[in-house]
């Protein structure tokens, strides 16, 4: 497995995390359950920056790549 293919199944794991969390906050918000909704918006945060790290660490790899191409080419 590329280094690349796994930061996107790290990404897919984060996405998964904030789908989570958005059911347990609305879950929690709709049946007014405050620890459930409490963490469901942690889950939120922490999906969203596992992904958000993952998918920037795969553009930053990328970028000397591409420039290397550019200034070859």
């Amino acid at each position: 497995m590329k280094k690349s293919e796994r930061r996107v199944a790290i990404a897919l794991v984060g996405v998964a995390i904030w789908l989570g969390g958005l059911y347990a906050a609305i879950h929690g918000l709709v049946f007014d359950k405050l620890a459930e909704f409490r963490y469901g918006a942690l889950a939120i945060f922490v999906g969203i920056a596992i992904a958000v790290i993952a998918l920037n660490l795969i553009s930053i790899r990328r970028s000397p790549e591409k420039k290397q191409k550019s200034t070859q080419g």
